[in-house]
């Protein structure tokens, strides 16, 4: 009986290492998996034209050049101009960071109200805020395009930014509003007895405790409205395009030779931004949505 307990007990942490092992060697398959396009379109941009034709698709480049980055950058032809994605790249900066901040700072608001501030029909207008964050986005362009023109911001950048800005409040409201709820209540009781009113309550109490939840609605944004297409293309003109509508008339109004490796690094300049700010922030972005998992 000792004998038998004896290799039981032996045989668990070989049993535990193997499925260690297979673990490691599913996730390693399932990165490798989504890391393929990534390591084509960087090999493929640092090619010629020639290489690209006589070479294999996921063979290491010959001999590097940057000439396609270049040209992607400031002289790819984006229709009957050849401007490159340097002045869309702009206008996606001055669009993004105005709806970002903006559309975290009234959800942070809507979050605290709804979770602290009971008051009659709270339940329903969250409720309504909710189910707007699954409405689609072709529902909304029509009448979302007849309220710029009504407001006259039809065609600009800060038309872009109320529509985004707009469309986004529900998920913001959604992200603050469940971190405040695991707040205690006391706080607030505490702070009303002393005379804190509302915004003194919210700048001084919960707004030094919401940076987590502020990483979460700022990363989630950004990333939305940096990589949008559908909202970019319908409600801008030429000179307020962002850089989603730029990348798609690069890819699509080649006349002639098809330059894959202009294609290429075109695709990965205007994905670098959201590329680095998961990179920089995706443990705060994985740590404040489960801050606010606690409740709600």
């Amino acid at each position: 009986m000792t004998d038998l307990s004896a290799t039981q007990g032996a045989s668990r942490p070989w049993g535990k290492i193997a499925l260690r092992w297979g673990l490691y060697v599913l996730l390693g398959l399932f990165a490798l998996y989504y890391l393929v396009p990534l390591f084509v379109m960087v090999t493929t941009s640092l090619k010629s034209l020639d290489e690209i034709r006589s070479g294999s698709l996921i063979a290491l480049p010959r001999e590097v050049t940057f000439d396609a980055w270049a040209k992607a950058w400031s002289g790819a032809c984006t229709g009957i101009q050849c401007e490159g994605l340097k002045p869309y790249m702009w206008n996606s900066i001055l669009l993004a960071i105005p709806a970002v901040l903006i559309s975290t700072v009234i959800g942070a608001m809507n979050g605290y109200v709804v979770a602290q501030w009971r008051f009659r029909g709270a339940n329903i207008i969250f409720a309504l805020l909710l189910f707007g964050c699954f409405i689609p986005f072709q529902v909304v362009l029509l009448p979302m395009a007849k309220m710029l023109g009504i407001l006259g911001l039809a065609g600009s950048i800060p038309g872009l930014i109320l529509v985004h800005v707009v469309y986004g409040l529900g998920f913001t409201t959604l992200f603050f509003r469940n971190y405040y709820v695991t707040i205690p209540a006391e706080l607030v009781k505490a702070a009303k007895i002393d005379g804190a009113g509302f915004f003194r309550i919210f700048f001084s109490i919960f707004l030094p405790l919401s940076l987590p939840i502020i990483v979460v609605s700022v990363i989630w944004q950004f990333t939305q409205i940096w990589n949008d297409f559908l909202f970019g293309v319908s409600f801008s003109q030429a000179g307020t395009q962002p850089i989603t509508v730029a990348l798609n008339n690069i890819v699509n109004s080649t006349t002639g030779v098809k330059e894959y490796n202009v294609d290429m690094a075109a695709a990965i300049i205007a994905a670098l931004p959201t590329l680095l700010v998961y990179v920089v922030a995706g443990k705060y972005f994985i740590r404040g949505l489960t801050a606010g998992s606690v409740k709600g």
